[in-house]
């Protein structure tokens, strides 16, 4: 069944159940021991959660043009997970004044090394040289450069308080900051400098919309975009349910408890990962970049400032500070960033770099 434009009817689609059956699940498991069966359940849901976002992203991204609907997606999922963070460390536990510091680490060395490497490869393999614009990805790794030095390695060298911590003053200055920067940030690239953020041809020229298919109904769209709302409270919310049992499997297993946070990191970002993939393939990869470097931006830029509110509340302290590994990691992702995106080319030598950093990051976690 299909519309005047020859479009399937929403609900006839699979990709509207799917968000609707996870949060159904997620209600029915909340604050119940599961068994495997139920963990294995919370998994598909979870999963096809992710598949279902990604479609009602770009149903959203195909109607509001490029760099809005990266914006889109970056935004929704790190609101969500800004309130998981929050959730859980109301819930106090001896991890909870690292969580944050641990979420929004993985979340940059994720978006930043795997997702633009995956991306990166995914464009080279097919085209040899992925073209991208040098001003909007470089201005995009300059921020996204300050907001995590300043907010996971200044305060590990701060003198005010005892350990990697802020004193609230700091704290408060460091939240403000990363706000309008990230804010700054916005403002460019939808509005003074957007060219600066779209897909362009080999020669240099920007990229049309899409043709192969008519944009979406204004109904459609609003549709879409509510069920991708739902969808990420699906995926965040299952992950958080699985999460105990991926905890006991780390801890069996005798790897540190930081594996932990890597894991359902993964999970959260499946969303722009496979998003930013896709736009590889079909030869956007500002878009791929777009999404990597916007979720980067968001998961501090919007981070940072709830948990510095929430902290006012919440007991116990907060670390934001590194240690001296993930600091050479950042560093390292900071200058091969800069690298790859100043030529506004990149081959497939680029994206193998980028995923070497990531796995590197991830190897580390599981063995510090």
């Amino acid at each position: 069944m299909k519309t005047g434009n020859g479009q399937p009817v929403l609900l006839t689609q699979w990709t509207t159940w799917a968000p609707l059956v996870a949060v159904i699940a997620l209600v029915a498991a909340w604050g119940r021991e599961l068994p495997g069966v139920a963990v294995a359940v919370l998994a598909l849901c979870l999963f096809a959660a992710v598949l279902a976002a990604v479609h009602h992203a770009e149903v959203v991204a195909h109607r509001v043009g490029e760099p809005f609907g990266s914006i889109v997606l970056a935004v929704a999922v790190t609101i969500i997970e800004v309130g998981l963070i929050v959730m859980l460390m109301i819930g106090g536990g001896d991890k909870a004044s690292t969580y944050a510091r641990d979420t929004v680490f993985a979340a940059v060395m994720i978006t930043c090394n795997g997702i633009v490497g995956i991306s990166l490869l995914v464009a080279t393999l097919r085209t040899r040289i992925a073209v991208f614009n040098a001003e909007g990805s470089g201005g995009a790794v300059a921020i996204g450069c300050t907001l995590a030095t300043l907010t996971l390695i200044v305060p590990t060298f701060t003198t005010g308080k005892t350990g990697p911590e802020f004193t609230g003053g700091q704290l408060a200055f460091a939240a403000v900051a990363s706000l309008l920067l990230y804010g700054l940030f916005i403002g460019v690239q939808t509005v003074r400098h957007r060219d600066y953020f779209l897909p362009v041809r080999p020669d240099g020229s920007p990229c049309g919309p899409d043709e192969h298919a008519e944009p979406p109904t204004v109904p459609q769209t609003w549709g879409s975009l509510a069920l991708l709302l739902v969808a990420l409270v699906g995926v965040v919310g299952n992950a958080k349910l699985i999460s105990p049992s991926i905890e006991r499997g780390v801890e069996s297993a005798g790897l540190p408890s930081a594996a932990v946070g890597v894991v359902i990191a993964l999970m959260v970002l499946l969303p722009e990962t496979l998003a930013a993939v896709r736009a590889a393939r079909n030869d956007r990869t500002q878009t791929s970049l777009n999404l990597a470097y916007g979720s980067a931006m968001a998961s501090i830029g919007l981070t940072i400032p709830v948990i510095a509110l929430a902290s006012i509340w919440l007991s116990g302290p907060l670390i934001l500070g590194e240690g001296p590994t993930n600091t050479v990691l950042l560093a390292l992702t900071a200058v091969v960033s800069a690298l790859t995106v100043v030529p506004g080319r990149a081959t497939l030598l680029q994206g193998g770099v980028h995923l070497v950093i990531f796995a590197a990051f991830v190897f580390l976690s599981f063995s510090p």
